[in-house]
């Protein structure tokens, strides 16, 4: 029982440091903690602990993942909900996230996305080239209709 103490207190601590540095989801940190050999139970008091001490906390996760992947990585929201999604999170959590994200500056970074690919593209057929714009700003998680709504203006 001592030596499990141990290991469940160290877990605490090492799981603590790490969401200190960086946003955590309970998921990635559940597994984590289950590498340290930690059973389920035990997993969900750590979990809990580290829950009531604000050092986990989905919904802030959710917002700082969202935030980070549009302003660094140019994502759109649709790539934005799929990797959220496969972090096991609910859809109001990842919704609350993605509504964090400012609509004027999202419309910004999807017409400059549009307008360098267009720049790029070395088809002379509009419509060849208009395909090749589509599927790169698809490619990068934005929604079609948002897409179709701003192309004409990209392509001017």
């Amino acid at each position: 029982m001592e030596n499990n103490e141990k290991t469940v207190n160290e877990a605490f601590k090492k799981m603590a440091a790490l969401c200190s540095r960086l946003e955590q989801c309970t998921n990635d940190i559940r597994k984590k903690i289950k590498a340290f050999g930690v059973d389920d139970s035990e997993a969900d008091e750590i979990i809990e602990q580290l829950k009531k001490e604000k050092f986990l906390d989905d919904e802030r996760f959710a917002r700082a993942y969202a935030n980070d992947k549009f302003r660094i990585n140019k994502w759109g929201k649709v790539k934005i909900r799929y990797y959220l999604k496969s972090k096991g999170l609910p859809e109001g959590i990842i919704q609350k996230g993605l509504d964090e994200i400012d609509d004027e500056k999202y419309k910004n970074t999807l017409l400059k996305i549009l307008k360098d690919k267009a720049k790029s593209v070395k088809k002379k057929n509009k419509f060849e080239k208009m395909g090749q714009v589509i599927r790169f700003a698809q490619s990068r998680g934005f929604e079609p209709e948002v897409i179709h709504r701003y192309l004409n203006e990209a392509l001017e």
